[in-house]
């Protein structure tokens, strides 16, 4: 089975073992998540959202991204700023579809 789902204001594709990162979730690892803003499953699209369809998924971890830099400057005016950001993320393991 294969899913569209949004969290985090993003979509994702998924079918059950995928392993996904998204935006940081406020679960402890090794417990269940069930996701129920399904857009797409096997064919049935909601309006938005497809009534009773959710996707469970297992929290593997937590972590933060590669950093960036954010360099900003004003030409002719000698100002320049650098900052860095590291944004954090939940990795899912997709374990069930239902819908």
């Amino acid at each position: 089975m294969k899913a569209i789902i949004e969290t985090g204001g993003k979509q994702y594709y998924v079918s059950e073992g995928d392993k996904i990162y998204v935006e940081l979730l406020d679960a402890e690892v090794g417990k269940d998540v069930t996701l129920d803003k399904v857009l797409f499953v096997n064919g049935k699209t909601g309006m938005p959202y497809v009534e009773g369809a959710s996707v469970v998924c297992t929290v593997e971890k937590h972590g933060k991204n590669k950093k960036i830099k954010v360099f900003k400057y004003r030409p002719k005016k000698k100002y320049r700023k650098t900052q860095g950001h590291r944004q954090p993320y939940t990795c899912l393991v997709v374990k069930k579809i239902n819908g």
